[in-house]
């Protein structure tokens, strides 16, 4: 996929267009950025970082001219001020940033009623009911682009293709402020010669494990069997990436997303500063989100994660996911890669507090989960313990790490030393 400087866009030429592809992906470019730049004129064009200088801030949104040296979001801020010592620093304002998301997903669903957001500067579009009236895919791709920025100030980037997968690849290709239509008949002319990482979920881990095996193109991964792929990264994964490899998505975009939530946090009795003890409480959390996630029949497309230090200063972070779950490892693994994205210093700074929350919750089945299921094995594990707390009581059996610690943190939820968190 492109750089997130933008330096590899990608964009299609005027006459590229096809009925096909009915299914948009719109991208709000930097956003939290572009929203404090329409308030900060002078800084356009220059370096700039969304957060706090002082004491141990992170970096909430960059511009693109601050990402080609190499800040990223979540980044410490005084590391993006040694990559960038340059830089104009922006404090944020969430609530202009939610203000600029409702105007921009009113555009949204005045072209379509079939509008998937996935994040507050993100959606899914069905446009293929719009056509009669609006035009072909393209010509509402460019319709939304010059509508959102006459009526907010801001960009986005639209990647247009028959696919959700497709499309979103496109949209990340034409970054900054483009427009990219991958034809339905050219998806696997586009998708053959892009490197393995290209692929919807495919980490660093698995990309090396894919190379080792001489697979180093999407091309590759196509023609390889598919038990191969299987012995490699698994039964589910391997399927995964063998029907993107060959262009095949067959979901659907989904509008009903319900505005809830379910999560748990714990206040510590003293704080903690040592890593080993807050990763154990992000996978019990993490496995607490997931059996009331299981035990509702639902689905989340974002974790979340809540950290509080002593002075009460909080962080809070979320991320979307490739697909949506109800697993507690899979929550816990993205909880504690978004954490360890942080770069605190806990020996330094110790926490109070810490929380995992599953957001943007849908029913649990179709099509939430109808193209694969990466933690297949995982989840089959979790109903199991599932069926055995039901019967015996919660923290019986477990993770070895958890098993004791569990039933402590359930007395003290019990008795009120340890609150939960829980949104619904």
């Amino acid at each position: 996929m492109g750089r997130a400087d933008g330096s590899e866009r990608q964009v299609s030429a005027s006459d590229v267009d096809d009925s096909e592809a009915g299914i948009l992906h719109v991208d709000m470019d930097a956003f939290f950025a572009s929203v404090e730049l329409l308030e900060r004129p002078d800084a356009r064009g220059k370096p700039a970082i969304v957060g706090h200088a002082g004491g141990r801030g992170v970096v909430t949104s960059a511009t693109y001219e601050a990402r080609r040296y190499g800040v990223r979001s979540a980044m410490p801020m005084s590391q993006a001020l040694r990559l960038c010592p340059n830089a104009i620093i922006l404090p944020p304002h969430y609530d202009r940033y939610t203000e600029y998301s409702r105007k921009v997903m009113d555009i949204f669903h005045e072209v379509t009623p079939l509008v998937e957001p996935l994040s507050i500067d993100e959606a899914f579009l069905d446009v293929s009911g719009s056509r009669r009236l609006l035009g072909s895919p393209r010509r509402i791709a460019e319709l939304i682009r010059s509508r959102v920025l006459e009526e907010t100030g801001l960009t986005c980037s639209v990647g247009v293709a028959a696919t959700k997968f497709m499309a979103k690849l496109a949209s990340g290709r034409a970054k900054p402020d483009g427009l990219l239509v991958i034809p339905k008949a050219e998806t696997l002319s586009f998708l053959r010669p892009l490197p393995v990482g290209a692929l919807w979920g495919v980490g660093a881990s698995t990309q090396a494990s894919l190379e080792r095996m001489g697979l180093l193109t999407v091309a590759d991964l196509a023609d390889a069997p598919l038990h191969v792929l299987q012995k490699a990264v698994g039964d589910a994964s391997g399927r995964r990436l063998h029907d993107l490899a060959n262009g095949r998505d067959p979901r659907r975009v989904i509008t009903e997303s319900r505005e809830k939530s379910i999560g748990h946090e714990n206040t510590f009795g003293t704080d903690v500063g040592d890593l080993d003890t807050l990763r154990r409480e992000f996978l019990r959390l993490s496995g607490r989100v997931g059996e009331r996630l299981r035990k509702h029949g639902m689905v989340a497309r974002t974790v979340a994660i809540k950290v509080r230090f002593s002075d009460f200063r909080t962080i809070t972070r979320s991320r979307t996911l490739a697909e949506p779950t109800n697993v507690g490892r899979r929550l816990f693994e993205e909880a504690w890669d978004v954490f360890d994205a942080l770069g605190l210093d806990v020996r330094q700074t110790p926490l109070r507090l810490i929380g995992v929350r599953a957001e943007q919750l849908l029913d649990a089945g179709g099509d939430a989960l109808a193209l694969w299921d990466p933690d297949e094995e995982w989840r089959e594990t979790e109903r199991t313990l599932d069926a055995v707390s039901a019967r015996f009581g919660r923290g019986m059996i477990g993770p070895a790490s958890l098993v004791r610690r569990s039933k402590d943190a359930d007395d003290e939820e019990r008795d009120g030393r340890n609150p939960k968190y829980v949104s619904d």
